[in-house]
């Protein structure tokens, strides 16, 4: 069940995120709703997580698949195509969120 509420959490907060480039600078109120609401819902979900997954492990899976998620938001919806060091960046933090799922004791599988 944690995998699940985090997996919305994640959602929650990519959407508000990229709702966040949209409101430009809470300038427009249809995006600035967004973001409250997506980050809102993300750290509801996120206090729930952390009945069944370690703080630590959850914020590394958090940041790992939001940073991707909103790299990819960005280059499709706002044409921020990220460079080959960003891209090899992102595959580093991918591979260090993989190595706490499959080799770390303190996930619970």
């Amino acid at each position: 069940m944690g995998y699940l509420y985090l997996s919305m959490a994640i959602l929650a907060e990519v959407i508000g995120t990229t709702a966040l480039q949209a409101s430009q600078g809470f300038t427009r109120v249809g995006p600035s709703v967004v973001v409250v609401v997506g980050y809102g819902l993300a750290f509801y979900l996120l206090s729930h997580v952390l009945r069944y997954i370690p703080m630590g492990v959850t914020y590394a899976i958090w940041a790992g698949a939001g940073i991707v998620l909103i790299g990819v938001a960005g280059a499709v919806i706002y044409k921020q195509i990220p460079d080959l060091p960003a891209v090899i960046g992102m595959g580093l933090i991918v591979a260090g969120v993989a190595v706490i799922n499959l080799f770390s004791k303190t996930v619970s599988h």
